[in-house]
């Protein structure tokens, strides 16, 4: 039986700093390696967490680069190797080469657990890995498992099999209701996630529980394990309870989180940045381009560097015109409206309002 390595991925964002601490107070027993995929080209404030996360922990947090022999940082190395053309969301090379190369060169053929930030209120699956030795669980949501447990465990042709766990682990008066949800196929009127949803109300360790017991029958890198700890979590965390982990453990909220206010037009205004990631990340919202141009001007000049040969960061608008007085004054003023709308409605967070502008994003980057 081979053994199981336990991975988690700090990004330098909030989510997967408290899951790491998370993890360290809950399941302390769990040897769990904690690693970073550096790019060179993040905030001072993401290399801060990380080594405040370090001191928590009492273990190192192991860093991972592309391009090891390279005398250039790797984001340097690979974007002179694509001959200056810069990642998109398109064509997302940073993705692959600074980040999930990096990760899977370190896994191997270990089979390996790597524990995943997404929060119970994200509705994302985040990166799944397509190696079958590499398993994504979810602490933080109601279903801890990914979306390719769950359809093979709830597949029309695995109901008998389903049944037969459930009964192990489950009696009472919710078996008769769960024996006939298991019982009804997934179709057209009646899809995966209703039967997940009602599954998990009758009962989350019940479901968890069978779950595992499916997870021996597969070469998923589970099957190694004879117990699971995680499987009698109940647990929902939303980002509320992120804050709340981060200040109560003493790591902090990350630097760049941290609101500042600005004025147009005597209408007042807070910016931020709303994730980790590389400076220059083509994934940010415009106002936080100009949140970098006026808190980090000497690295929004060199992301001004890497615009040549007609590449930019941004589509069709390059960031020597973003930076404009007036390019500037109407990106606050619209993010203002929008602002406002948006909290009539939505979360008063400034972070939802930001992540809700500018999309999922890169899961693997920014968990």
């Amino acid at each position: 039986m081979s053994k199981v390595r336990h991975l988690l991925g700090i990004s330098g964002g909030k989510d997967s700093a408290a899951l790491a601490i998370y993890m360290k107070e809950n399941y302390p027993h769990l040897d769990i390696e904690y690693y970073t995929s550096d790019t060179g080209k993040e905030l001072d404030e993401t290399y801060q967490l990380i080594t405040n996360l370090e001191i928590f922990l009492g273990k190192k947090i192991i860093r991972l680069t592309g391009a090891n022999n390279s005398p250039e940082l790797p984001f340097d190395h690979f974007i002179k190797m694509y001959n200056g053309y810069l990642p998109s969301s398109n064509a997302r090379w940073c993705t692959k080469k600074l980040k999930l190369e990096p990760f899977e060169d370190f896994v191997g053929n270990d089979p390996v657990i790597s524990y995943v930030g997404i929060r119970g209120d994200e509705d994302r699956e985040g990166y799944i890995s397509k190696k079958s030795n590499i398993q994504s669980i979810f602490p933080f949501r109601k279903n801890i498992w990914s979306e390719d447990v769950i359809g093979k465990f709830l597949a029309n042709t695995n109901i008998p099999l389903a049944e037969k766990f459930y009964v192990e682990f489950m009696t009472g008066d919710k078996l008769p209701r769960v024996l006939e949800i298991l019982g009804t196929k997934i179709s057209a009127s009646y899809n995966q996630q209703q039967k997940l949803t009602q599954l998990l109300d009758l009962g989350i360790k019940e479901f968890n529980a069978a779950v595992f017991e499916f997870v021996k029958t597969t070469n998923y890198p589970l099957a190694n394990e004879i117990n699971f700890p995680l499987i009698t979590n109940e647990e929902i965390l939303v980002r509320a309870d992120i804050f709340k982990i981060l200040e109560d453990s003493g790591v902090g909220v990350p630097a760049y989180y941290k609101e500042v206010a600005f004025e147009v037009n005597g209408k007042m205004g807070n910016y931020a940045r709303s994730r980790s990631g590389c400076f220059f990340c083509f994934y940010q919202q415009k106002i936080e381009w100009v949140w970098l141009f006026e808190q980090h001007p000497d690295l929004f000049a060199k992301a001004m560097e890497y615009e040549k040969d007609g590449y930019t960061w941004i589509q069709d608008e390059p960031l020597t015109e973003l930076i404009k007085p007036e390019r500037v004054l109407q990106i606050k003023e619209d993010y203002i409206k929008r602002s406002e709308r948006a909290s009539k409605v939505k979360s008063p967070y400034l972070l939802d309002i930001l992540a809700e502008e500018e999309g999922v994003g890169c899961a693997s980057c920014f968990i």
